[in-house]
């Protein structure tokens, strides 16, 4: 067999599509059948209450092999400790939503499995994809490239800025827990935001991943991309959640008849920032393991 052989049959190995974007594609469809027959079949009403997992595992597992497919490297194939970090992660930081919500009741459960071990089960495994859905959909865009020529001016990153960011930060985070709930429930706004403005600065003080060092460098590529990730993310959540047996719904006071599927139109306003507040809450968490 020549060079020539060798890399070309390299080159098929690679752009193969791998297998667990096949198991993605069953999945998804699965849960589809699901929702579609929940109301005639017992098995399908069942299948319809894990609609959440089995459409974002399903979903995680597709995109990493369009990914992969793409450009020969992905989140699962090839940075198994990156995904398999991300997944106890995104469970933690979305508890850490839930606890705000106890106090600003934006949101509530209908539906939920009635067995207790189904019902942590499934929502730790619905919990899990949040992170890595966001990161891989935004690797996707970036992939594509869809968003290199765009540019700005070069931000020059003052102790200022660090030091307003954090405090700011700080007051958004604490402020919806120090009114009473007939004013919190208004504010979660500002903990859509209050982490990216606490812990960006310091991340990026911290010489993380920061993006605000994007921003130094006039680049939006990856911000964009993360951005866009989240309006994606958000449209296919409230798409799968509208008919799934079990989901959530919206209790926020705003624009309860102006609805795209269960979510306030505005409140998709929120999942630009909610999908950059991942990627700090992700990149501050990795400093105490480079520390170790």
């Amino acid at each position: 067999m020549t060079v020539s052989d060798n890399t070309r049959c390299e080159s098929v190995k690679r752009n193969r599509f791998k297998l667990h974007g096949w198991i993605g594609i069953f999945l998804i469809l699965l849960a589809e059948l699901g929702v579609v027959l929940q109301h005639n079949f017992y098995l399908a009403h069942r299948i319809s209450i894990w609609t959440t997992p089995l459409c974002w595992w399903g979903y995680v597992f597709l995109i990493d092999a369009v990914i992969f497919k793409l450009k020969g490297n992905s989140l699962i194939c090839n940075r198994r400790k990156n995904f398999l970090l991300q997944l106890p992660l995104s469970v933690v930081i979305w508890l850490l939503f839930e606890l705000y919500n106890l106090h600003l009741a934006n949101w509530k459960y209908v539906g939920l499995p009635e067995n207790t071990i189904e019902l942590y089960l499934g929502m730790g495994l619905s919990f899990a994809t949040i992170m890595p859905g966001l990161f891989q959909t935004a690797e996707l865009l970036d992939t594509l490239r869809i968003f290199d020529r765009f540019h700005i001016t070069k931000l020059k990153v003052t102790n200022r800025i660090i030091y307003s960011g954090i405090v700011l930060g700080f007051i958004f985070i604490m402020a919806p827990l120090l009114v009473s709930k007939y004013y919190a429930k208004y504010l979660f706004g500002l903990v859509w935001v209050g982490f990216v403005m606490l812990l960006e600065p310091i991340v990026y003080s911290s010489n993380g991943d920061s993006l605000l060092r994007d921003l130094e460098n006039g680049i939006l590529r990856r911000i964009l991309s993360l951005f866009t990730a989240g309006f994606v993310c958000g449209f296919l959540w409230e798409f799968w959640n509208y008919w799934a047996a079990s989901k959530w719904v919206y209790t926020a006071p705003f624009m309860q008849d102006v609805k795209i599927f269960e979510m306030p139109v505005i409140g998709f306003l929120g999942f630009a920032p909610f999908a950059w507040e991942y990627f700090a809450m992700y990149n501050f968490s990795r400093l105490f393991l480079r520390w170790k």
